[in-house]
């Protein structure tokens, strides 16, 4: 019998717009999941100079270390910091909120945290509404 296989710790959730990409983090962030991620922003740049961007992190548990400064994640974070007009992070551990403030000093990147309560404020802010099957 084979173990099975690690449940991908990010999914996108479908949003109205072409040029926003809503991701849901679950659990524990691996190198793989951090690659995942970037993969579907790649995608989503396709035919949109710049998007916007929305994070709900829903049971978020961590991420792996060396993941964080891997080449592929490196180039992923260049390629977002092209592409990416507005950054809503949803939920979350306390510190999530203060390193989005020194994110935003430090980028073009228009960024904001939001508590898990507040998560239709978030998609408002961005522009739209919350999906129902987002809730």
């Amino acid at each position: 019998m084979r173990p099975l296989e690690p449940v991908p710790a990010i999914r996108r959730i479908e949003t109205d717009r072409a040029d926003l990409c809503a991701l849901d983090v679950v659990g524990h962030l691996t190198s793989a999941d951090l690659e995942n991620a970037f993969g579907l922003l790649e995608a989503a740049y396709v035919g949109h100079p710049a998007i916007d961007l929305l994070v709900r992190l829903s049971g978020y548990d961590g991420f792996d270390w060396d993941g964080v400064f891997a080449t592929s994640t490196l180039r992923g974070k260049r390629n977002a910091l092209r592409h990416v007009r507005r950054y809503a992070v949803v939920g979350g551990p306390g510190w999530i909120s203060k390193s989005l403030g020194l994110f935003g000093r430090l980028t073009s990147v228009e960024s904001r945290h939001f508590d898990a309560a507040d998560e239709a404020a978030a998609w408002e802010w961005l522009g739209t509404r919350q999906p129902a099957d987002a809730a």
